[in-house]
């Protein structure tokens, strides 16, 4: 039981952080497996983890969600630009091509690109708030900015501030949209996962519950203070902390 709970602890860590932070969730799983075989790890427990992260991110959000839903036209914006992830999600999926994808080499690449990209727009000029300047063709952007999500190494809330921020949104609101944009992207996740539960033996019910609290936890802490962050700071700590991790990605690989 112990040795589950610190599994769990790990696992339920990389999901809250790595969810909502512009850092790739797919290569700290890879670095964390090289050194220890996870036991505890099913489709049960990765659907309880973002379970919790779903719940973190709508009850931190509440009061923004209630506006978002009277305010039709951003409530429209904000699905317009989940649909692009959801439908290619489910193609690729489907079909099987996301496995073309899980590549150790794949995952270095893009964790040090995108890396890259975000230095790049990070540096770009502030023009745009989220109240007054998101229109269509700009969600439309992003949502096609987060498609490359689904190929691991890549940081779906990476990839979304880089556009947000390649649009001249600044930091804070392209976090925002990044966060609004989650709860699509997690809730379809675990949705996917769903289905395929019915293939799973379901006998971890105090484990599961114990993953969604702590997924719950670190999403919350993640999410409140990487805000308080981007309004002081650049992205550059990020930049660099994956440029780190792809050097070390790429020693395991090719050493």
């Amino acid at each position: 039981m112990i040795s589950n709970f610190l599994e769990i602890l790990i696992l339920a860590t990389i999901q809250g952080i790595s969810e909502f932070l512009p850092v790739s969730s797919s290569a700290h799983l890879f670095l964390i497996s090289e050194i220890y075989e996870f036991k505890s790890q099913s489709l049960l427990i990765d659907i309880g983890l973002h379970l919790g992260s779903l719940l973190a991110i709508i009850i931190y959000f509440r009061n923004e969600l209630k506006d978002i839903i009277n305010n039709k036209n951003l409530f429209f914006l904000l699905t317009l630009g989940s649909l692009p992830l959801i439908i290619f999600g489910a193609i690729i999926y489907k079909s099987g091509l996301i496995n073309y994808f899980r590549n150790m080499e794949v995952i270095a690449w893009t964790t040090l690109i995108f890396a890259l990209l975000l230095y790049i727009v990070d540096k770009f000029e502030v023009k745009r708030k989220i109240e007054t300047d998101l229109q269509l063709k700009f969600i439309l952007i992003i949502g096609l900015f987060q498609i490359l999500a689904l190929i691991p190494g890549v940081s779906r809330s990476g990839i979304v501030i880089t556009a947000g921020r390649f649009l001249n949104f600044n930091r804070y609101d392209s976090t925002k949209i990044s966060f609004y944009l989650s709860i699509p992207a997690i809730a379809g996740a675990s949705f996917l996962g769903l289905r395929g539960l019915v293939r799973e033996n379901i006998d971890l019910n105090l484990i599961v519950l114990i993953s969604i609290i702590l997924s719950f936890i670190f999403s919350y802490l993640t999410i409140k203070y990487f805000l308080i962050f981007v309004k002081k700071f650049s992205l550059n700590f990020f930049v660099i902390y994956r440029i780190i991790l792809s050097i070390i990605l790429f020693l395991i690989i090719y050493i």
